[in-house]
């Protein structure tokens, strides 16, 4: 039977989807969750997967540098220059900024991360959630 550790964090952050119809083609913000959940085939003698401490503040660290009271935005957006000239923090996700992509982003990020903690053998990520309202989510599994 596998093992779950599951870690959450929050960050605030605005981003635009200019080739999706509908109103997300305007930059707006969003208070989003992250909720990153990583899986082994059993924990260690101590009963562990991961350490709770370092994992998360791994994962909160990497979020508040590089997304939180940022603009998300496309590799090819024409914002970012502009942003960027006048000092905002900009981090350009990998296709474009949708809640799909961030998940998928981030479960590589916190794969990354994994691989420099301490943790049992077969410990990998499996599950990322990004919610950006209280509604509305969406989800990478492996």
């Amino acid at each position: 039977m596998a093992s779950t550790v599951t870690i959450s964090h929050n960050f605030e952050s605005a981003h635009r989807l200019p080739h999706l119809p509908g109103k997300c083609i305007s930059l707006h913000g969003h208070s989003w969750w992250a909720e990153v959940t990583v899986t082994a085939p059993s924990p260690d003698e101590d009963g562990v997967v991961v350490e709770f401490g370092p994992l998360k503040k791994a994962l909160r660290a990497w979020i508040d540098d590089h997304l939180d009271h940022g603009v998300l935005l496309g590799p090819t957006d024409p914002l970012v220059p502009l942003l960027r000239q006048h000092n905002c923090k900009v981090y350009e996700v990998p296709g474009w900024p949708t809640v799909e992509n961030m998940a998928a982003h981030l479960a590589d990020v916190v794969a990354e991360l994994l691989g420099e903690l301490e943790h049992v053998p077969g410990a990998r990520v499996t599950a990322v959630e990004v919610r950006e309202t209280h509604v509305n989510q969406a989800g990478w599994c492996a």
